[in-house]
């Protein structure tokens, strides 16, 4: 089977988000004053934004988990929580862990502007933060996250190769992340980066909490205003959007290349059945140990310099000490080589029911 992936490799770059204001220097190194007489007897606070997305539940937490007790001989302890969403809700969540006296914090904002002062106030109690997926304002100590740019630029670049010729006279629908999550603002800028000059936008979205709900009447509306024959494809940040757009467009009889990420099961079985074009397809994994090797590294007050190569600026720190994961175009060509292959899903879970033709003409498993 050819391989159609396109591996964006992202280990050698170093990225520098635009900062401005002032900006303080991230410490990442071995701090004195830290936990340095910590063994494998830490605390571990981890706090992931939302539950709506299939990945935190069922990868990110279990995978951070797991791996915090394979570097501490298991005699870490994690507190979690789910801010479902609810910025405020995570803020309280940052108070908790900082009365529960953790020795490092994970955490993936909600908001990534809104959570700089529960940044501010774990520092100040001693409790280092590693900000995961997300790149939370505040005095931060290490990031781990995906080259975002490149994630946009992919599925830009895999939306052109579908459309083909049509990207010529069509227009497409545009609908981005939201705004509070600044990974959505790097998946546009990369997006445009590919798209501008090649297809017409007739309509953009900015999609509030990423909901499905919302990119479907984002949706409906983009074909109420262009009408169903001009348009010839959309950019969809995530594959839970790209599930409320597809329902759009079956209502209105339109059937064109719609973009995904994050390699849901639901996204995949519609990608193998020619609903959804292309996911991106985050390997989670080395994305979840390299937060939990950091916060281990800082918990017990050692460098993290063997562990994060890469350099990220932040509107509020800069130089923070990074771990960017490369990521890949899914399509229907690279289902064996990607989600199945890393143990993702199993061919089994991939092909029920009304999907298992497509899975057999594809052979898939």
């Amino acid at each position: 089977m050819r391989r159609a992936a396109v591996a964006i490799a992202a280990g050698a770059m170093a990225v520098s988000l635009a900062a401005c204001g002032s900006a303080e220097e991230a410490d990442g190194g071995k701090d004195s004053t830290a936990s340095a007489n910590k063994g494998d007897d830490i605390k571990v606070g981890l706090l992931l934004p939302e539950n709506q997305t299939a990945r935190y539940e069922k990868f990110d937490r279990p995978l951070i988990e797991q791996k915090i007790k394979e570097l501490t001989n298991g005699k870490a302890k994690v507190d979690y929580n789910n801010a479902k969403q609810d910025a405020n809700l995570q803020a309280q969540q940052v108070d908790t862990m900082i009365t529960n006296k953790v020795d490092v914090l994970i955490l993936d904002a909600v908001d990534a502007k809104a959570i700089k002062n529960s940044v501010q106030k774990a520092v100040d109690a001693g409790i280092k933060v590693v900000a995961y997926d997300r790149l939370a304002e505040g005095p931060i100590s290490a990031y781990t996250s995906f080259d975002n740019v490149a994630v946009g630029k992919t599925q830009g670049e895999a939306l052109l190769e579908a459309l083909g010729d049509k990207a010529k006279d069509g227009q497409i629908v545009m609908m981005n992340g939201s705004v509070t999550d600044p990974n959505a603002a790097m998946f546009k800028e990369g997006a445009h980066s590919a798209l501008n000059g090649k297809v017409k936008v007739g309509k953009e979205y900015d999609t509030k909490e990423w909901k499905p709900e919302n990119a479907n009447a984002n949706m409906e509306a983009a074909i109420s205003a262009l009408g169903k024959k001009k348009i010839v494809g959309v950019y969809s940040a995530n594959d839970g959007m790209a599930g409320g757009i597809i329902t759009a467009l079956k209502a209105a009889g339109i059937n064109v290349p719609v973009t995904g990420q994050d390699a849901e099961l639901a996204a995949v079985q519609r990608i193998i059945a020619g609903e959804q074009f292309m996911s991106v397809y985050k390997p989670y994994a080395p994305e979840a140990s390299a937060a939990a090797e950091m916060a281990v590294a800082l918990a017990q007050g050692k460098s993290l310099d063997s562990i994060a190569k890469d350099k990220v600026d932040s509107e509020s720190a800069k130089a923070v000490p990074s771990v960017l994961v490369p990521v890949t175009s899914l399509t229907k060509a690279n289902v064996n080589d990607t989600v199945i292959k890393d143990g993702v899903y199993t061919a089994d879970e991939i092909c029920t029911g009304k999907y298992k033709a497509a899975c057999d003409k594809l052979k898939i498993g």
